[in-house]
């Protein structure tokens, strides 16, 4: 299990115990803070986009070409950008921490 801190876009903040080999999509849904996931993790809608926060960017891999053209169409991006569904739960995300921004 991995530790991971949510922030929802009331302001809302989570501490989540999930299973590792998850999507981050998938960790997040049953909260019920606006991760829809509606294409099922196959990068091909923002409805799981999340900000990451500024520590983190550059502790995860950089978006493959299928996320960063989703991102792309996407509203209220910034930096840390990154749709949920392609981040894996493991070990090495232990207290990450993300924000869902508002709708």
């Amino acid at each position: 299990m991995t530790r991971l801190i949510v922030t929802a876009g009331d302001g809302t903040r989570h501490e989540v115990e999930a299973a590792d080999g998850l999507s981050l999509m998938e960790a997040l849904r049953p909260l019920d803070i606006g991760i829809a996931g509606e294409c099922e993790g196959s990068a091909a809608c923002a409805s799981c986009h999340v900000w990451v926060a500024d520590a983190w960017i550059a502790r995860l891999p950089e978006p493959e070409d299928a996320e960063a053209d989703m991102l792309d169409c996407a509203f209220n991006t910034r930096a840390g950008s990154r749709l949920s569904c392609q981040l894996r739960v493991g070990p090495e995300l232990e207290g990450l921490e993300v924000t869902v921004p508002h709708a």
